[in-house]
């Protein structure tokens, strides 16, 4: 497959135009994209697609993303839309390569496929594939686009030699997208102000709110070096990909369930010192926030 090296940056510079506001000279209204789903078909060697909620598995090798939001430029078919759920690429590696905050960013016949990851240890975005054939159909209220062919950035086809252990390189397919969203302006989403409800409990003066949020729990307060630990964390977005940090280092990652929980065990080193220990949850992107907890290290006996 022919390499194009610069679409990632024409579309990242077409989508600063898109984003700019629509009073713009000759821009066309900008519009909000307002539900729809992105369907994947994943064609990269031997790796499997596999996802968490809010997405779901349609079939092997194939599984459907519904779209949370972003803007779009109808007439032209420039678009940026977030996609829920999680895609989890299985392999011989065995650990899954976990894929979160998706986002398609699409302009002209060119785009590219961002998502979060854990790299080194440490969460970051990269844009994974770049999109071709990316032509719109335009309809009132929806545009779609059919038969996106996706293939491998630089950064996308080391992402995956290096997870995977095989060899990927630049321009290496990684499947097929068909994207359907709807779109409405900031007018027609505006609809009359919605009458304000009494307040809850915790919103009258001097009442106490319960607490929001993530939280962390531990198995074991206090344990001796060379043992296991489990966490448990509650109260992350459905399918939020969150990090597990012991004493600062991050080691680990986990996908909240459909509950919004996780759980990890871990060894807890034979070197590890005596004392106090923390382990930290803290949620990749968007979603809300970090969690912590304490336990004690003893010697052994």
């Amino acid at each position: 497959m022919a390499k194009r090296t610069g679409a990632v940056a024409l579309v990242a510079g077409a989508l600063f135009v898109l984003g700019a506001p629509a009073a713009a000279a000759g821009q066309e209204p900008l519009a909000q994209v307002s539900g729809g789903h992105a369907d994947w078909t994943l064609a990269a060697g031997d790796v499997t697609l596999d996802v968490a909620a809010p997405a779901v598995r349609t079939a092997a090798g194939r599984a459907s993303f519904p779209a949370l939001g972003g803007d779009a430029v109808p007439g032209t078919g420039a678009a940026e839309v977030e996609l829920g759920g999680v895609a989890r690429l299985g392999g011989p590696a065995g650990q899954p390569l976990v894929l979160a905050g998706l986002r398609l960013r699409l302009a002209g016949d060119e785009g590219a496929l961002y998502a979060r990851t854990v790299v080194d240890g440490r969460a970051r975005e990269l844009a994974l594939a770049e999109v071709a054939d990316a032509k719109p159909a335009v309809r009132a209220e929806a545009v779609t686009w059919t038969g996106l062919r996706a293939s491998l950035t630089e950064e996308g086809a080391a992402l995956l030699s290096a997870w995977s252990g095989a060899e990927f390189a630049a321009g290496d397919a990684l499947g097929a997208f068909d994207v359907s969203v709807g779109t409405e302006t900031a007018e027609e989403s505006a609809g009359p102000e919605t009458p304000r409800a009494s307040p809850s409990a915790e919103e009258r003066p001097g009442a106490v709110a319960p607490q929001r949020g993530p939280a962390a729990a531990l198995a074991r307060p206090a344990l001796t070096a060379g043992a296991e630990q489990t966490v448990t964390g509650t109260g992350f977005a459905p399918g939020a990909v969150v990090l597990v940090a012991i004493d600062g280092d991050t080691r680990y990652q986990a996908v909240a369930d459909a509950r919004g929980r996780i759980e990890r065990t871990f060894p807890v080193y034979a070197n590890a010192a005596e004392g106090e220990h923390t382990v930290e949850l803290t949620a990749v992107g968007g979603e809300p926030g970090v969690a912590g907890a304490r336990f004690g290290v003893g010697v052994p006996d």
